[in-house]
């Protein structure tokens, strides 16, 4: 049994290191995972419907909680699934993984509305979360106060250099550079213009937008 200790670790840590530990398990093996607020248990449990593993859990004392998830014989997804979701092969892709016409725009330091603290919390965890995917897009546009994010200093840099590594193209507003006075700051990807981030974007099938 894969035992797991990810109490006190951050959305989404618990999930895709869980992930990671059973997709390179053997058929049939459990993973024990301990986590300390049921939001956690309630994405794992996620996490095992959308692979077809068995899932179950309990509440511990002291807020603890632990479930256990096995993986399943044979494939995490059913072959009827697989069908359903399988991407067509693509001539124009560059590199395993990247989804041609996919576009993430990041027009901000942080993700939604509210309080700007936790807005920046969870723009790290999103792009954290992005390099864990299987399919990744083809190319991230920051502009405005997006532009912080590729720049010394940022909290998501490594996850961004990550993505380039994976061949995501990284394209920073030139414009937005200039303004916050970040041009000799920028730390991963290209520089970018207007023309060619609306040319992104309009030639995208799908526009990511956090």
């Amino acid at each position: 049994m894969i035992v797991l200790d990810e109490r006190g670790k951050a959305c989404p840590l618990p999930v895709v290191e869980t992930k990671k530990a059973l997709e390179t398990a053997a058929s049939g093996e459990t993973a024990r995972v301990l986590v300390d607020n049921e939001i956690a248990v309630q994405n794992l449990r996620k996490l095992a419907d959308h692979k077809g593993w068995s899932f179950c859990w309990e509440k511990r004392g002291g807020g603890d909680f632990q479930a256990w998830i096995t993986r399943e014989a044979g494939e995490s997804l059913s072959e009827e699934k697989q069908e359903e979701t399988e991407e067509p092969e693509c001539p124009d892709c560059r590199t395993e993984g990247i989804r041609p016409g996919l576009t993430a725009v990041l027009s901000s330091e942080a993700m939604g509305q509210g309080d700007d603290r936790l807005g920046k919390i969870l723009m790290k965890s999103f792009l954290f979360a992005l390099t864990q995917q299987d399919i990744l897009p083809e190319t991230v546009l920051l502009y405005n106060g997006g532009a912080f994010l590729s720049c010394e200093g940022s909290e998501s840099l490594e996850d961004l250099k990550k993505l380039e590594e994976l061949g995501v193209e990284i394209l920073t507003c030139g414009t937005c550079l200039d303004f916050y006075g970040l041009k000799e700051k920028l730390a991963v990807g290209g520089i970018s213009n207007m023309y060619e981030i609306v040319e992104k974007q309009c030639r995208a099938h799908t526009i990511l937008r956090p």
